[in-house]
């Protein structure tokens, strides 16, 4: 029996000591944050299977796991022996978890989870499937906890004031423009549970979470007071003389859920479906009043003190990025270079850089076929050395004090087929036609998503996910309520229309199975052009800056107009970047900076 099997016999000892006949394992926190710390892989603990997405749900009988193409190989691997079925998600006729949970459970019987980490929607989606069959849900027990000897603790990392030098406004400021949407919501309090809100507005920021640079917190807002839930051990003097100063007042942080049963009938509380669990919506004895967390949108919507450092961040990354491709380029085929000693090495150009704290998501260096996994992510069981004819596809980011960052640049090493350069070309044209775009305020990132797949669309090729995101700062990397996307996808948030002071990440690709992976990336702050008659127009500015591997580029696929915008671009990158540079790297920029 494998470890991971005898865990599951374990648990379901458990679950049939107390009625359960099938229990849900989601990968989250009690925040549904993007990452999660060490405390909350309880996924993990029960499957074996380490990547970054996935539900499992074990049975009396029977064990499944659920997650997408990124990962089948890797599960499949890591599960092993386990007797854990792979579901492959949006493969076939794979039934959704719902799906399978309503076939599987007997009329009457129950299904269990602990409420904390499952998602407002996903429990109710529960409630009104299963209820059919009169199925039974209980969110109140944490039975992964029960059997996880040695889990690890909350994290206890300390926390910091991220000064107005950085964030550009107040915490009165902030909590004030909060009162006043709830004010407009007619409600008496407001409830957060994400992290990114929360720390947002208190001009807080943690090391709970990995990648996330956030404090593990709830709060409540009223008209006079906050009060925050987290760990008071956390918080520096700083931040208490800051709090005193906003009359913002801290409990312990699992205690909301006990304050939350007092409020009075009187009580209008307000909360985002998105951004709460299921256990603390349950909690809420009062009316509810439903909505977007306000801060949300004003998160999104950058200050110019803001977007004056995301600016500077980009040119401290574009030093690393520019850095790491010289050293790949000019050493892959001298010395042994793998997927994962790539990661650490970029890592290793970004700590020189004053003011980097941490990568700002999980690493994704993909080379040859691995990059055609559009998320993949090394392991030392999928680790492989750079080879001469093929790409090699970098996705990641800097989280530094301003700002954070995602850049993706897909490297030649040494000379690749016609078709290829061609594919290449393709990704390049169709970044830069969004880059390029010029229009009217009141559009949606659905209306402009056409511009970058237009010309991958002509090859009868798609990439069959969003073409880009917004971007937080020093904050989730994946930032709503704005997104490029060709249809709309509810649960994604990324619906709002596009306003002036966002940061936009511009990613198209094209992906072939067994082959490669290409995908070229930048970033853009949506800014307010020319307003007339006809309306306020609206234009990207770019502020990625690292070359964009001249090796894979046919000029004949470039129009004239596409030439001279790379052109500007390359010549923008060498006077950005070249100074940072030693002698050796700043003659290698000239040749790769180039006109063409």
């Amino acid at each position: 029996m494998t470890v991971v099997a005898d865990r599951i016999a374990k648990l379901r000892s458990l679950m049939t000591e107390k009625g359960i006949d099938a229990y849900v394992v989601p990968t989250a926190d009690f925040h549904q944050s993007e990452y999660v710390g060490e405390h909350f892989k309880a996924r993990k603990f029960i499957t074996g299977f380490s990547g970054s997405y996935g539900t499992a749900v074990i049975g009396k009988d029977d064990a499944c796991l659920w997650t997408d193409g990124r990962y089948f190989f890797q599960a499949e691997h890591e599960m092993e022996g386990s007797g854990i079925r792979l579901m492959k998600m949006f493969v076939g006729d794979t039934p959704s978890v719902t799906e399978f949970l309503q076939s599987y459970v007997p009329e009457g019987g129950t299904v269990g989870f602990d409420g904390r980490v499952l998602s407002m929607g996903e429990g109710q989606e529960y409630e009104e499937a299963l209820s059919k069959k009169g199925i039974h849900i209980d969110y109140t027990e944490d039975l992964i906890d029960m059997i996880w000897e040695d889990r690890p603790p909350l994290s206890d990392k300390p926390a910091f004031f991220l000064e107005e030098k950085y964030s550009g406004e107040s915490v009165a400021s902030k909590l004030a423009r909060v009162r006043k949407a709830m004010e407009e919501n007619h409600a008496t309090a407001h409830v957060l549970a994400s992290l990114e809100d929360i720390c947002w507005i208190l001009n807080v920021r943690g090391d709970d979470v990995e990648y996330l640079p956030m404090m593990l917190s709830y709060a409540i807002i009223t008209m006079d007071s906050m009060e925050l839930y987290a760990d008071e051990n956390k918080l520096n003097n700083r931040i208490r003389e800051e709090f005193a100063k906003n009359n913002v007042h801290v409990h312990p942080y699992n205690d909301i859920y006990e304050d939350v049963k007092k409020f009075s009938s009187d009580t209008i509380a307000m909360i985002d479906p998105m951004k709460m669990n299921y256990a603390l919506y349950k909690n809420i004895p009062c009316k509810i009043v439903e909505c977007a967390n306000p801060s949300i949108l004003m998160k999104a919507m950058k200050n110019p003190v803001e977007l004056e450092n995301i600016k500077r961040a980009h040119i401290k990354d574009g030093v690393a990025i520019t850095k790491f491709m010289h050293w790949v380029k000019t050493r892959y085929d001298k010395e042994v270079i793998t997927e994962l000693s790539s990661a650490a090495k970029l890592k290793e150009f970004r700590s020189e850089q004053e003011g980097y704290i941490d990568d700002s998501f999980e690493p994704l260096c993909a080379y040859a076929d691995h990059a055609a996994m559009m998320h993949y992510s090394p392991s030392e069981e999928s680790d492989v050395q750079l080879k001469e004819g093929a790409f090699f596809l970098n996705d990641t980011g800097g989280g530094y004090y301003e700002g954070s960052t995602d850049i993706t640049r897909t490297f030649v090493l040494g000379s690749v087929s016609d078709e290829m350069k061609k594919y290449y070309t393709t990704v390049v044209r169709a970044m830069m036609n969004l880059a390029r775009a010029k229009f009217l305020y009141g559009c949606y990132g659905y209306n402009l998503d056409v511009l970058a797949r237009q010309p991958i669309w002509e090859l009868d090729l798609d990439f069959q996910c969003g073409t880009g995101h917004g971007v937080g700062y020093l904050s989730n990397i994946h930032e709503p309520p704005t997104g490029f996307r060709w249809y709309v996808v509810p649960s994604k948030n990324e619906h709002h229309k596009i306003e002036e002071g966002m940061v936009i990440t511009d990613e198209p690709g094209i992906y072939e199975d067994g082959k490669f992976g290409i995908r070229t990336e930048n970033e853009f702050i949506v800014r307010k052009g020319t307003k007339n008659k006809y309306g306020q127009f609206m234009y990207f500015e770019t502020i990625t800056f690292a070359p964009i591997d001249l090796d894979g580029i046919d000029p004949e696929y470039l129009s004239k107009t596409e030439r001279e915008w790379l052109n500007n671009y390359h010549k923008d990158v060498y006077e950005k970047i070249s100074p940072y540079l030693n002698d050796e790297e700043k003659e290698w920029l000239k040749t790769y900076t180039r006109e063409i």
